[in-house]
């Protein structure tokens, strides 16, 4: 039996694919004094229950027969999406020990890595250290999850600099909490010395995305861009490669970085989603069907899962003419509705896919009444990109004859205006709108539009009149709702606080602005899911302020603290300051 005596009322979770080996893995645990075992013989079993029950110890195949996730991407998968908490010990059970699959197991931090077959006195001690170790690293994590960062980053670092056991493993942590509470220049220097000290991928990552966290786009890419080269298997380094090229602009490079990642890690229901949506408003309609209908087949179920990829197959269902698969989805997304019927952002999937399948039933003027309803919402708080993305993409399937003249031009600048805060924003929309000539011709003048007025104002301030470029922000921003004209704004305040009198009562108003505007939002399905940024370091349970590290970016690059683990839609938190553009509503 373990030596803890807690062992007895320890859970534990086997996943194998085998049945034999999986039955002798519950035998010998059940001999340890484990009872309470639970068993899987495949990874979206696992996943499942894994997201929804706390387990002491889990035990996985390093392969499963029929899956395509292999248990060491699944251990990454639950750390980078939070659903692994600190105290469970997770043991890879491997066939064979290659250099490659022990170098991998290290860089994972994985808590014990046992090579078949084994002795049952070996495997008790192996548990026994792994669950010792997670005691006495305890401290720290009971820090983390009161919110102490600094607590937990002083005993980090002490234990690292004083060569204790898991030294390495506590300053990886230490450099994560640095960055996600915005100490990017500690972060920084800590990822660079942890890379010199020895050829450590994930510290090289880490280095990249401190730099990508400061918006120093250009030296974030070359770091990145070095380690696929060298790497060309590291999963993290595409994601971190693929925002930076979505921050740059370069959409098509980007999907190209998803979908390399998509290989690599077949089973990811988050990348496949990420993939899947950037494919599809960037017109590869094929390749979005492919990606989104494996993310439903994983699992609608998990709490990973984004009911935007739902509503984007409805579009491709109805584009194809299928309306039976337009049924299907669009049950789908009522269920969801079913279990959060608060949901504005469901209310507006199911009334969006009711007026795709009117379009197809040829009852045009129930699909018209619809988009119409839709539209008139742009006016309200919680009018997101997201929600003008999807009109956007409704209004131009109805027949042009149901528009009425002047109608569309209004909706259309209403919307442009207020969401056109980048040129990757503003060809996003566009692609919504099917290159629709007028409505492109439309966002692209807002898009002008905008920008001359922050130009105009970043000139006014130059010249000396800061107080009136702050003005003139803040009365544009309020009459346009534009996200980047209220940020604009508030930066230039702090910027310049000591030369404008009364600068309290504007910040008043711009904090008012941006907490009624300025959220934080993805058109990349289940990006906010994740309580980290690509390449990091789960950090389970922690609210640790702004997502810095994901940089003033685009399409799911403000990453705050993922979703509840009830799944239970939440409101989208204040977008943080240095990013001014809204990049999708987070509840499901």
């Amino acid at each position: 039996m373990l030596t803890d005596p807690q062992s007895l009322g320890a859970r534990a979770l086997v996943i194998d694919g085998n049945p034999s080996l999986r039955r002798a893995t519950v035998a010998q645990l059940r001999e340890l004094g484990i009872q309470q075992v639970r068993q899987c013989k495949g990874l979206a079993d696992a996943r499942m229950s894994l997201e929804q029950t706390d387990f002491d110890f889990v035990l996985c195949a390093d392969f499963i027969d029929g899956s395509e996730l292999s248990g060491q991407a699944l251990l990454e998968e639950l750390r980078r999406e939070a659903v692994l908490p600190h105290g469970t010990v997770f043991v890879m059970l491997a066939s064979e020990a290659t250099y490659s699959q022990v170098v991998e197991a290290a860089e994972a931090a994985l808590d014990c890595f046992v090579l078949r077959p084994y002795k049952l006195s070996a495997l008790a001690e192996r548990l026994g250290v792994a669950r010792r170790r997670k005691k006495e690293l305890g401290a720290i994590f009971e820090a983390l999850e009161r919110n102490q960062h600094d607590r937990a980053v002083a005993a980090c670092l002490q234990r690292h600099e004083a060569n204790q056991p898991y030294g390495l493993h506590c300053a990886r942590m230490a450099a994560e909490i640095l960055l996600k509470t915005g100490q990017i220049d500690a972060a920084m220097a800590l990822f660079q010395k942890l890379a010199q000290e020895r050829d450590r991928s994930w510290a090289q990552l880490g280095v990249a995305r401190a730099h990508f966290a400061a918006g120093d786009t250009v030296n974030a890419r070359r770091q990145v861009e070095a380690l696929v080269r060298s790497q060309p298997h590291m999963a993290e380094a595409y994601d971190v490669l693929g925002r930076v090229q979505v921050d740059q602009g370069e959409l098509p490079q980007a999907l190209r970085s998803f979908h390399t990642v998509t290989e690599i890690t077949p089973g990811c229901n988050l990348r496949l989603q990420h993939c899947g949506t950037l494919a599809y408003y960037l017109g590869d309609r094929e390749l979005a069907l492919e990606m989104l209908e494996r993310a439903v087949a994983i699992g609608t179920q998990s709490r990973l899962f984004d009911a935007l990829t739902l509503m984007l197959l409805g579009f491709l269902r109805h584009d194809m003419g299928d309306a039976r698969r337009l049924l299907t989805v669009h049950t789908q997304l009522q269920q969801f509705l079913a279990s959060y019927p608060a949901s504005r952002r469901l209310q507006r999937f199911d009334r969006a896919a009711g007026a795709l399948r009117a379009l197809l039933a040829r009852q045009l003027d129930e699909a018209q009444l619809i988009v119409q309803a839709l539209a008139d919402e742009a006016a309200s708080e919680d009018f997101d990109l997201e929600a003008a993305n999807l009109v956007l993409a409704l209004w131009t399937r109805l027949p042009e004859r149901d528009v009425a003249a002047g109608q569309q031009d209004k909706m259309v600048r209403g919307i442009g205006m207020r969401f056109c805060v980048s040129k990757v924003i503003t060809e996003i929309m566009v692609a919504s709108a099917l290159h629709h000539e007028a409505i492109t011709q439309m966002l692209r003048l807002c898009q002008v539009e905008i920008t001359g007025v922050a130009e105009d104002a970043m000139r006014l301030a130059m010249q000396g009149a800061q107080r009136r470029a702050v003005e003139t922000l803040l009365a544009k921003g309020e009459t346009t709702r534009n996200a980047r004209l209220i940020e604009m704004a508030g930066l230039l305040l702090r910027r310049h606080r000591e030369h404008i009198t009364d600068s309290a009562v504007l910040q008043a108003m711009a904090a008012s602005l941006q907490q009624r505007y300025c959220r934080p939002l993805t058109h990349i399905a289940g990006i906010r899911r994740s309580g980290r940024s690509p390449g990091g370091l789960l950090l389970r349970g922690q609210r640790l302020g702004p997502a810095v590290d994901s940089g003033p970016t685009l399409l799911g690059h403000a990453l705050p603290d993922g979703l509840p683990a009830a799944q239970a839609p939440s409101a989208p938190a204040p977008a943080p300051a240095p990013a001014p553009t809204p990049v999708a509503a987070v509840d499901r």
